[in-house]
């Protein structure tokens, strides 16, 4: 199979049309249920992009996002925000965390809003990773 994509999400309908949508366009799925996996699938997996969840239960997908993106060995995988979160109040949410001293973080390469339709989602993985 290709590429390898995490796929981080606790709603097990968005995880099956990830995937689906992943597997359809040749790439290689791997998926975990909260943050917390998924920060330990992308540091055993190292895959070549995240779709990651804003709001899940055991690490939420705010702090892991920054997690990743502050991590020397995985600050260069591409995040995919998708998420029934607005994109303007994820990135307040960074710019908060940064005020309190945190490092600041780069915006995700891309951030889809729930629900999404499977053409714009191919088109924007594709549009990351080839």
């Amino acid at each position: 199979m290709g590429k390898k994509v995490l796929v981080v999400d606790d709603d097990p309908d968005v995880r099956l049309f990830n995937v689906t949508v992943l597997e359809e366009n040749g790439y290689t799925p791997l998926v975990a249920t909260n943050g917390e996996e998924g920060k330990n699938l992308a540091k055993q997996e190292k895959p070549d992009l995240v779709i990651l969840d804003v709001l899940m239960p055991r690490e939420s997908g705010i702090r892991l996002y920054r997690e990743l993106k502050t991590d020397k060995n995985l600050k260069h995988i591409p995040i995919i925000m998708l998420s029934g979160i607005a994109e303007k109040s994820f990135l307040r949410s960074q710019k908060v965390l940064a005020e309190f001293g945190d490092t600041p973080v780069p915006e995700p390469e891309a951030y889809l809003e729930k629900p999404v339709e499977a053409e714009e989602l191919a088109a924007t993985i594709k549009k990351i990773i080839g």
